[in-house]
């Protein structure tokens, strides 16, 4: 059996790539397939392609946002993602969170990086576009905050944020959580099923 790879479109902005970030893990575990996350900005990708947050898009439609709480209830149910709490700070600006990513990747604090700045937006509820609240975080999970942040200011770093984004808009990305197992691509939290489907029978 060949390893297949998740690319995996990601921004800690987003409530649903915590959720896709965990759940993600189990479908690796039962097939065997890598998961490349890839940091991208939403705001970015949004911009590119001029869609919209839900809340904002859907916010005047009766029961639409009622439905997608249903749901994330039972996502949350479904995976154990008992941590989850709705940041209220939301929403949140991530672009240096973000850029701090792509000065850690790739190398042995990347998943570091992603698990505890996952953590301080989506289970601890902090005001994360903060820097000095992001520097606190990244300090605590054992990382060298203060290089991290510097090295997120830098044009190389800040290049690839970019190039990730407008790579990732050229794929047809529109959204996240996005998912690429080869060409094929996955929208949303809902479908990982079929990514999945596609990895298993590789």
């Amino acid at each position: 059996m060949t390893t297949r790879t998740i690319d995996f479109i990601f921004d800690f902005a987003s409530p649903n790539a915590y959720f896709s970030h965990h759940a993600l893990k189990g479908i690796a575990e039962r097939t065997g397939a890598r998961v490349n996350l890839i940091p991208c900005l939403l705001g970015g990708i949004f911009k590119a392609t001029g869609n919209q947050a839900p809340f904002v898009a859907f916010g005047g439609i009766k029961g639409k946002m009622d439905y997608e709480m249903l749901e994330i209830r039972r996502f949350i149910a479904r995976h154990g993602l008992t941590r989850f709490r709705m940041n209220p700070h939301f929403p949140i600006n991530s672009l240096t969170a973000m850029r701090g990513l792509c000065a850690v990747e790739p190398g042995p604090d990347f998943d570091t990086d992603v698990e505890a700045v996952l953590a301080g937006f989506w289970e601890r509820g902090l005001a994360m576009g903060d820097v000095a609240v992001l520097a606190s975080v990244i300090a605590e999970a054992g990382l060298d905050a203060a290089v991290i942040l510097e090295q997120a200011q830098t044009d190389p770093v800040k290049a690839i944020l970019a190039a990730n984004t407008e790579a990732a808009v050229a794929r047809g990305t529109f959204g996240i959580p996005t998912f690429f197992v080869g060409e094929e691509m996955v929208f949303g939290k809902e479908r990982l099923g079929q990514v999945e489907e596609m990895v298993a029978v590789a």
